[in-house]
């Protein structure tokens, strides 16, 4: 058989590999040959570690040959021949470079001269697969690291500290970080398609023209975009315009919404996410599965801005003299599960909940109670936590106005009708109510149900209704659930208190909103 006979079997055997959905792996390959020219194949380093074999190789063999494989792996020499007791043994390196792995072929006979030449084009090509894997994993190891950079400069946005963000990114900064402003789109996808997303339009530093794309660390079917939002340089639907994209995606996949905020600082990425997310919540439930944040101006913006400074400072001078780590801690844990918000920062949860109790002893607020969250997130919302060790104790503050006195003003109340007005019109409050009974159950669905009479299921259909109406997120932790608590007590409707007009009748448009959740009103 010829040189260009030997090849040419060998080309066809992997093109039946591939023909046939099949990965022509080394392994797979080296079978082949074995079976082809009944000797044993083994792929070994230099020092006779064996790291793939057809058929037994015997150990002393193997030992004998370790000076001369070392020669091939070391450059030393291409290909040998050698007769190893009753073996005869061919070997030829794999490539170029040190530490090259070695095939070995032997057999109790010689080798023919067809079987030499097999066994070298077998090489050549068990080479040439080494290389695509090591390609492959590079591309892999790549993928992975930058999407690690994109999260930690989300992580650093989120936190409030864009100046952090572009240390962090050396000599390649971003376009989205040299903006003034963002806007933020979350994608609900199967987890299976973030990867493939991720990669479209992404530049070899793994950014994405003027905006990022990034695995949610938090939600494993969550896709976050990441856009610039300049007036004077917004790209209009051009090709690198990552909006329309993620729009058309949804478009084109029933499985898919999107949530999109509106537009903030960069330093407010923490709000723009919220929005989206709450956005989301809306998107899931409207026919074309795209949702715009519309929610009403913030609590925290309109309350009289001197005495809301002197309230949010009191409650916050505390944390001055806790780490940094521990406000990012407290900051991320008022908006995301505690899990979440150790993926996100890359650490241990253990170490989350003992930053929170820190956080905890210095506020002197019970944090794992909704009311005790809700305190904070306005506060936070209002100013920054002071610098690390400038701080005082609980007994050193001065005196500040109330809660309850801050949110008695007129716009606050102004506020808080408006906020739940999606809940209180129609002249039927059973949404409402349930509401109300679950923020007094502190936000346990299980409780809400025995302290109403009705089903676990229908207290969560109601919340579902109530997250349509609100344009809000409820079932997962949220700022959302946090502005329905001082809603609710902005307008003097104490969870222990009846709403006016109570009543359990349910009108049509309720009954059906319940019955598309799957669940019978009682």
């Amino acid at each position: 058989m010829s040189t260009t006979d030997v090849f040419d079997e060998l080309l066809r055997h992997l093109r039946r590999s591939l023909s046939q959905g099949t990965d022509p792996g080394p392994r797979k390959l080296m079978d082949w040959l074995h079976q082809r020219i009944g000797a044993v194949v083994v792929l070994a380093d230099g020092e006779g570690e064996i790291a793939l074999s057809s058929g037994e190789f015997p150990e002393d063999a193997m030992a004998a040959l370790r000076p001369l494989l070392r020669d091939l792996s070391n450059e030393r020499l291409g290909a040998a021949a050698a007769q190893v007791g009753s073996l005869h043994v061919r070997c030829e390196a794999l490539g170029r470079g040190a530490s090259r792995p070695v095939l070995v072929v032997a057999g109790s006979s010689p080798l023919t001269g067809e079987a030499v030449m097999l066994a070298s084009h077998t090489a050549t090509v068990l080479d040439a697969l080494r290389r695509i894997g090591s390609s492959n994993a590079l591309v892999t190891r790549h993928a992975r690291v930058t999407n690690r950079m994109r999260v930690a400069i989300f992580t650093a946005l989120m936190v409030g500290d864009p100046a952090l963000a572009r240390r962090m990114t050396a000599d390649a900064v971003p376009p989205l970080l040299e903006a003034d402003r963002l806007r933020v789109l979350v994608l609900r996808c199967p987890s299976g398609d973030r990867a493939r997303l991720a990669e479209t339009r992404q530049d070899r530093f793994g950014y994405h023209g003027r905006g990022l794309l990034l695995h949610c660390p938090v939600y494993d079917d969550h896709l976050i975009c990441l856009t610039a939002e300049d007036e004077d340089e917004k790209d209009e639907g051009g090709d690198g315009a990552l909006e329309p994209l993620l729009r058309s995606w949804v478009r084109d996949n029933p499985a898919y919404a999107l949530g999109i905020s509106a537009v903030h600082p960069l330093h407010a990425t923490e709000a723009a996410y919220d929005q989206a997310r709450h956005a989301l919540a809306v998107a899931r439930h409207v026919p074309d599965r795209i949702a715009v944040y519309r929610g009403q101006a913030t609590l925290a913006r309109l309350l009289p801005r001197d005495d809301a400074l002197a309230w949010a400072q009191h409650v916050l001078q505390p944390m001055g003299l806790a780490p940094r780590l521990t406000v990012e801690v407290l900051r991320l844990s008022l908006a995301l599960p505690r899990s979440g918000v150790a993926r996100l920062l890359g650490i241990s949860r253990n170490t989350v909940n003992a930053h929170l109790r820190r956080a905890e002893n210095l506020l002197g607020v019970d944090l794992q109670g909704t009311c005790g969250r809700a305190q904070i997130t306005l506060a936070l919302a209002i100013t920054d936590p002071p610098p690390p060790h400038t701080g005082t104790t609980p007994g050193e503050r001065g005196p500040a106005p109330s809660l309850a006195r801050l949110l008695s003003n007129e716009v606050a109340v102004t506020w808080a009708h408006n906020f739940l007005k999606p809940l209180r019109d129609g002249g039927n409050l059973t949404v409402y109510e349930t509401v109300r009974h679950w923020v007094q159950a502190d936000t346990d669905a299980q409780r809400t149900a025995r302290d109403m009479g009705i089903s676990r299921n229908t207290v969560r259909a109601r919340l579902r209704v109530a997250e349509r109406r609100l344009s809000l997120d409820l079932l997962v932790p949220s700022p959302g659930i946090h502005d329905l608590v001082h809603a609710l007590r902005i307008i003097g409707n104490a969870p222990d208190q009846s709403p006016p007009g109570g009543g359990r009748a349910y009108p049509d448009q309720e009954s059906r909103e319940i019955h598309e959740e799957g669940c019978l009103p009682l």
